[in-house]
Formats: C-alpha cells, sequence, structure tokens
C-alpha cells in the first residue's frame, strides 16, 4: 500500500504493523460511506462543540455544514469532532474549573486524530480560550471560528441583552424598584437569540482578542450569530483552514510578545472583560511568552477607551459589528500596534489593514484615537501589601468618585458565608466601607467563580447606594459593573494576605498610584498568619483533585502546572 504523510494516513493506530493500520482504518472510513476518491483527499478537523447545555452554542449545527461546505469545495475532506463544551451558567460551581479540562481534551483529539488542519468552533466565554491553549501545545495548522453575539431583545421599549442589562433589573429587583412580574418579563427577554452576550463581556471580549492575534479571519468576530454573513464567515473559514496545509502557521507562531501586546491594546481600547487578562496569560503561557501586569499599566496609560458597548458604554455587539468591528478598531489603534505580526491569510497585519481602510465607521460607536471616550484603558493593574503578586479594576466600568478611598472592610470568609450574611438586615455596613469577599481565588473549592460582583447589601441597594468598592480573589463577568477589584493573588487560599483581612481593618484604594493596601502594621499580619489554619483538604480523587493540585494562580493565568512548556 502506498503511504502518505498526511490526510488519513497521519498518525495511524499502532497494531505492529503500518500497512495493517491503513488498510483497517480505510475499512472503517468506507463504513461511513466516502468514496475512495475522497478518503485521498487532506483532512480537516472541526472541533465542534455544540452541546444542549450551552446556549450560546444553539447554532452550531447550521454552522457547522457551512464549514464544511467551504473545506469540501476547497479540495479537502472535513471530519468534525466532538469535544467537552462548557456553558457558562450552566456549570457548577464554575465554568472556569473546566477550561484546562477543555483544553486537555482538544489538544489530545488534534493531536490523535488524523488531521491537516483544525477549525476550532467556539464561543461560550471558556471555550474559545481553552481551545486556543489546547491548539498552541498541539502544534497543528488551526483556524478559529467564533459563534458570534446574540441580537438584543426588547422590553418596554428598551434593549435589553444578555449579561449588562441582567444585573442591572435585578440590582433594581433587590432594591425593590422592580417587582416580581416586571423582573419576570425580563428575563425572556435578556437572550432571545442563539450566540454570545450581546454586549461586550467575556465571550466578545476573546472573539475579538482572537482576531487581533491573527487566529481568525479579519472582519469575523463581531458578525451576529443568527446573521447571513456568520454562515459565510464558517464557510470561509473552511476554505481558509485547507489553505494552512503544510504552513508553518500553527497557533504558537501567531503568539508571541508582540502580538500579545496588541492583543493587549485592544483589550484596553474595548473595555473589554477583566476575565481576558487570565486567558491571555493561560494562552501566552502555552506559547512560553509571559503577561506582565507592570506592562499592562504602561499600555494602558497609553491606550485610550474607543468603544462605546455596555458595560462600559451604551451600544450592543451588533451594533459595534455595523460600525465597522475591528477592522475599524484595529485601523484607530494603528499607530500603536505591531503591525508585522503575522496573521492565519499569511498576511501581517499591516497589510491586512492597509487592505480594507476605506471602511465605514460610526463614530458613535467607535470613537476615533484622537477623541476618544476615556483617555486610558479601561483596565488597572494593581498592587501593594494586600496583593504582592497584583489584582485588576476595570476602571472604565467603575465609579471615579471611588478611585482614591480610603474605608472600613466588612469582610466575608467565603461565599457561604456572603450568601448567609449580605442581605442579614443586622449586617454593620455603611455606603463608605469596603466589602471583601475572601476564599474564592483558584485555589478554594469553589476554583475562582465569577463571585467578584459582590451584591450590595439589601439594606444599602434600599437606601439607593450603587456602588461600593468591594474586593476579592474571585472573578467577575465581563458584562458586569462597579469598583471591583478582583484576582487578587496570591489567593487566601493559598495563603495570601488576602485571608487575613478581619472587619473593621482599614484598607486604601489609590487607582493613581495602582495601590491596594491593607492598612494593619507587619507584627499584626504576621501574628494573623502564625494563627492562620491550614487550607481545605484536597480532594481525594477525580479532576478536582488534579484541579487542586496543578493549579497556577491569576498571575500565571490559572493553568495547570504540567501543561506549561518545560
Amino acid at each position: 500500500m502506498t503511504e502518505r504523510d498526511g490526510g488519513l494516513d497521519h498518525g495511524l493506530t499502532d497494531y505492529g504493523d503500518r500497512d495493517f493500520s491503513r488498510y483497517l482504518r480505510r475499512s472503517f472510513a468506507q463504513s461511513m460511506g466516502y468514496s475512495r476518491a475522497l478518503l485521498e483527499k487532506p483532512v480537516i478537523g472541526i472541533a465542534y462543540t455544540a452541546s444542549d447545555f450551552n446556549n450560546c452554542h444553539r447554532h452550531f449545527p447550521e454552522l457547522l455544514e457551512a464549514v464544511k461546505r467551504g473545506v469540501l469545495a476547497a479540495g479537502a475532506l472535513p471530519l468534525a469532532f466532538p469535544t467537552v463544551s462548557l456553558g457558562e451558567v450552566f456549570l457548577s460551581p464554575t465554568s472556569l474549573k473546566f477550561r484546562n479540562l477543555m483544553a486537555i481534551d482538544t489538544e489530545e483529539m488534534i493531536r490523535a486524530q488524523p488531521m491537516d488542519a483544525v477549525v476550532l468552533m467556539g464561543g461560550c466565554d471558556k471555550t474559545v480560550p481553552a481551545q486556543l491553549m489546547g491548539a498552541v501545545s498541539a502544534g497543528r495548522p488551526a483556524i478559529a471560528l467564533v459563534a458570534g453575539p446574540m441580537m438584543t431583545g426588547r422590553h418596554r421599549g428598551e434593549r435589553l441583552g444578555a449579561c449588562t442589562d441582567c444585573r442591572r433589573f435585578w440590582a433594581r429587583y433587590r432594591a425593590g424598584d422592580v417587582d416580581a412580574a416586571e423582573i419576570s418579563a425580563v428575563e425572556g427577554q435578556l437572550a432571545v437569540t442563539a450566540g454570545t452576550c450581546a454586549v461586550m463581556g467575556t465571550a466578545s471580549t476573546m472573539a475579538c482578542l482572537t482576531e487581533a492575534l491573527g487566529l481568525s479571519l479579519p472582519g469575523t468576530a463581531a458578525i451576529p450569530a443568527v446573521h447571513a454573513d456568520r454562515l459565510r464567515a464558517a464557510e470561509a473559514t473552511g476554505a481558509a483552514a485547507v489553505r494552512l496545509i503544510g504552513s508553518k502557521f500553527t497557533p504558537a507562531q501567531f503568539i508571541n510578545e508582540k502580538s500579545i501586546e496588541n492583543a493587549l491594546r485592544v483589550l484596553l481600547a474595548l473595555g473589554g472583560s477583566t476575565n481576558a487578562i487570565i486567558h491571555l496569560t493561560a494562552i501566552a503561557g502555552r506559547a512560553g511568552a509571559k503577561v506582565s501586569l507592570d506592562h499592562l499599566n504602561t499600555l494602558s496609560d497609553s491606550t485610550p477607551v474607543l468603544v462605546n458597548l455596555k458595560p462600559v458604554g451604551n451600544g450592543y455587539m451588533e451594533d459595534f459589528c455595523a460600525a465597522g468591528g475591528m477592522g475599524s478598531l484595529l485601523r484607530e489603534l494603528k499607530p500603536l500596534l505591531h503591525l508585522d505580526c503575522m496573521t492565519v491569510t499569511g498576511e501581517t497585519l499591516g497589510a491586512r489593514l492597509a487592505g480594507d481602510a476605506d471602511g465605514y465607521v460610526d463614530r458613535s460607536i467607535i470613537a476615533p484615537l484622537k477623541k476618544p471616550l476615556e483617555p486610558s484603558g479601561g483596565l488597572v493593574a494593581l498592587f501593594g501589601n494586600l496583593a504582592p503578586q497584583g489584582a485588576i479594576l476595570k476602571r472604565s466600568a467603575a465609579d471615579t468618585k471611588l478611585f482614591e478611598h480610603e474605608g472600613r472592610a466588612v469582610v466575608f470568609a467565603s461565599l457561604a458565608d456572603l450568601a448567609a450574611r449580605i442581605d442579614d438586615p443586622a449586617l454593620d455596613v455603611a455606603p463608605h466601607d469596603i466589602l471583601v469577599l475572601q476564599n474564592a481565588g483558584p485555589h478554594a473549592p469553589e476554583c475562582m467563580p465569577e463571585a467578584g460582583y459582590l451584591p450590595i447589601p439589601k439594606k444599602l441597594a434600599q437606601r439607593g447606594v450603587k456602588d461600593m468598592i468591594r474586593i476579592s480573589d474571585a472573578r467577575m463577568s465581563g458584562t458586569a459593573f462597579g469598583t471591583i477589584v478582583l484576582h487578587v493573588t496570591p489567593d487566601a487560599a493559598s495563603g495570601g494576605p488576602l485571608g487575613l483581612v478581619r472587619s473593621g481593618d482599614r484598607i486604601r484604594l489609590s487607582v493613581k498610584q495602582r495601590r491596594i493596601d491593607l492598612l494593619v502594621d507587619d507584627a499584626e499580619i504576621k501574628k494573623r498568619a502564625a494563627a492562620t489554619r491550614p487550607p481545605a483538604k484536597t480532594p481525594e480523587r477525580g479532576y478536582a483533585k488534579l484541579f487542586a493540585e496543578q493549579i497556577t494562580g491569576a498571575d500565571e493565568g490559572c493553568d495547570f502546572k504540567f501543561l506549561r512548556p518545560q
């Protein structure tokens, strides 16, 4: 039999006889009805993440057919394969716990199965970073196709989109401004189509950053999930995957200091999700690159916010797409970008931007670089004795009146403690206090959920208080807003100083100085540390045990130690 290097002959199953392995594989492939001629074609794998537990990917069956159409028209054989799928709101305790599991699944199935290149179909928050992490490590040519955002719904003449508006209405419901009947009506209008959240949350942020990194086709990040252009993008992605066959362009070739800096610039200009810092750090780490929070601050000082979308502004992702999308944003940022970075089409970023220089731009959504919405980037890193290895504040979604603030800590020792006491009428809390949540980081049993968006205590919400400083080692949804300090590292469960804060302590936040400090003398801190109980026992088995033993801190992207390059 004739031996080939690719297609179905790639990575033959080991039976000790290569000719028999090839013979058996082709026999089984023919059982699926493929012609011999088609089985001689190169193979494009399609990492397929449809799931009944993932509403964002509801349209993937139709999208898959469009990808296959593009692959077949370009002369290759498309073979889809399922992987873990992460539906953000359907996972307990949090989807982040399973991001690395999906990355392992993606990496190993790309490596183990016969394919010359792969299309990564993802969308919901953790699916895209998981796929990129796995594809970087797998080392095979790959291109990403994102789900696209939802369209907005309507409630009493007002546009609604998951999930910034769901938080806004829920806050009003807690405050007594909205009754049970109206919150139920709103519930039915927040997510009305397939696709990811309609605002610049984590899913949309990661879609935009994937395009900025050069790992998806130009202009595809923001197309709504239900738009016909999304199907055309899928077909074009399938054809592009065929062009990658035999090329040197594996995902790791696109991930370097320059491309990561470009992605950070885009993140800051979008006022994008804080979660993107963790995901970018993990993706970069798989390629041996690093994301420095000190460097993030340097970039933030020179990268203005240009995009007027919720939760920072007023618009939705469908508006961003119509306004010119990522092409228009990248052209505005052009003086700040490394234009020599390569993209998956085989051209540089500079060449890509030169090709569509005359496109329409809606200036109500995408501001010019010289007249930005805000002069500095949407995110800032904080350091100090409370966060020696850093913390993140989304200042573009925060109250500037709280940027320089000293207040009394009101501490919740765990998520259970928060749930039990936050609405207790007897809770000793005032509007100028600082809410502190401990033991919600990556080393805690809850595995760093999106619990950093601590609710305003009910008795304060009913008095009209809409924002307070909130500090935790947890994350928050990219759709959320407020003066919220997140990702405090090291986290409380790993012995970080956040776990030593006590109610009544004074804490000082200074965005200007990039600091978050516990105003307790060193002797007292050492005394508390000596009296601190050891962390909870590691789970005895399964994935929970692996997670507990291998998870890194937020500053290393919450990846597993053994998955990073040695």
